[in-house]
């Protein structure tokens, strides 16, 4: 049966944390809140993790799933051939609601879905959702909702739709919105903006005047 821990209790949040932290290591998933809305989320490295991730949203492979971190360091591990202007994107837009597809390090042991060599990362502005991922390291992490239902600004809404097949609720209250990050391809020479989202491409264009938008 799934544990429920209200963060805006200081007694709960520690236990919350502590007993999330568990699971995921434990391979299970736990919902969590974010800048944008509440997420599901495994151990990034964890290859059934992820399978039931995708499995409790009703999401194929062909979605691959974005991973979360808690410090901009950890890309360090994680990317390869990342650009002046890739980090120039991490300073002015990390922690929040910024996600940037990039190429994984080759030697990974991790299976995301059909990811093509590339993977969605990015650090939430959440101190719960910071504060799991510095204790458990990256974490795949997708809206926690049904695939094809509206992503859950509450832990009610999403554990309404997710039910069991989560471990940990962390609930954190309202999140912000439902407006999903930016997300930008820094894979080539030029970066280009794949999905427009929190961060405006006026704003994305002060620090990288020559993005491209995707049509």
């Amino acid at each position: 049966m799934a544990r429920r821990y209200d963060c805006n209790d200081a007694t709960d949040r520690t236990t919350g944390l502590r007993e999330a932290a568990s699971a995921v290591r434990r391979g299970e998933l736990v919902v969590l809140p974010t800048d944008t809305v509440y997420g599901i989320g495994a151990d990034a490295f964890s290859s059934e993790g992820i399978a039931d991730l995708l499995a409790a949203k009703g999401r194929g492979r062909n979605m691959p799933t974005p991973v979360l971190i808690g410090s901009p360091n950890t890309l360090h591990g994680l990317v390869t051939d990342f650009s002046e202007q890739a980090w120039e994107l991490v300073d002015a837009f990390w922690p929040g609601a910024l996600t940037l597809v990039a190429r994984h390090q080759p030697s990974l042991q991790w299976d995301l879905g059909d990811t093509r060599g590339t993977v969605a990362v990015r650090m939430p502005l959440h101190p719960v959702a910071i504060e799991l991922l510095t204790e458990v390291g990256p974490m795949g992490v997708s809206s926690a909702n049904l695939t094809g239902h509206p992503s859950p600004e509450t832990c009610d809404a999403a554990q309404d739709m997710l039910g069991d097949s989560v471990s940990v609720y962390l609930d954190g209250g309202p999140t912000p919105g439902i407006v999903p990050s930016s997300i930008v391809d820094v894979t080539g020479t030029v970066p280009v903006l794949l999905r427009a989202g929190a961060v405006s491409v006026e704003d994305l264009r002060k620090v990288v005047p020559d993005l491209e938008v995707a049509s």
